[in-house]
């Protein structure tokens, strides 16, 4: 299928330095003030980093204006890395969750079906993801993308590939997007050159489906709070 082909191959490229203002401080302490606005931390592949995009045409960029002009206090941090597999973003949770987050969403494991890589392993490594966040940050929600592998992978691999994230969502509790690029990806006027990774326009397609889900989490938090 093209569009999974696409999707996933958008997320083994070089990687694209995120801003520094973007990603927490090396030597940021773990905790911050009382009047800081609480953060949504995004965490994924070069799609989410938005390879290719200015720093401020990203999805997540998009999003933290929506949420500024509906009046959302939140800081949008985008921790998004190209190339990263889900043993690359098991290695770095623990330094991104030095910084206490209201919302964490994930979007982990394409990388691993581009490259064929054991669907069992990928499992262990996201369940470790959340195990994670869970202990250090027990009151965050987190929101979970799935991705789909390669069909020249075969068959067999592509269903237990697409399986593991909703039966991921489903065991932990979270929130699910089935697939991120959904309306965006093959489709030629909304990717950039390469046809592979979203345009400005298709970032802002982006953008939509995941405010689809988020604001209802953060309504949730509001009446939590």
């Amino acid at each position: 299928m093209i569009v999974v082909a696409l999707a996933l191959a958008a997320c083994e490229r070089a990687p694209k330095p995120v801003p520094t203002a973007a990603l927490p401080a090396a030597a940021a302490p773990p905790a911050v003030s009382a009047a800081a606005r609480p953060v949504i931390l995004f965490i994924g592949t070069s799609l989410t980093a938005g390879l290719g995009l200015e720093p401020d045409q990203s999805y997540p960029a998009v999003i933290a204006r929506r949420l500024d002009s509906l009046h959302e206090n939140y800081e949008v941090v985008d921790a998004g890395v190209s190339g990263e597999t889900s043993a690359d973003a098991r290695g770095r949770i623990g330094w991104l969750l030095r910084r206490p987050a209201a919302v964490i969403l994930l979007e982990t494991g394409a990388n691993d079906g581009l490259r064929g890589l054991s669907v069992d392993s990928m499992r262990v490594n996201i369940q470790a993801i959340i195990d994670t966040v869970r202990t250090v940050q027990p009151r965050v929600r987190i929101i979970l993308m799935g991705m789909e592998a390669l069909p020249n992978m075969g068959p067999r691999y592509a269903s237990d590939f697409h399986r593991a994230f909703p039966e991921l969502a489903k065991k932990n509790g979270l929130t699910f997007i089935p697939f991120l690029l959904t309306g965006v990806a093959g489709i030629d006027t909304l990717n950039q050159a390469d046809g592979i990774h979203p345009n400005t326009r298709g970032a802002q397609i982006v953008a939509t489906n995941v405010m689809r889900v988020l604001l209802p989490v953060l309504d949730s938090l509001q009446a939590r709070r």
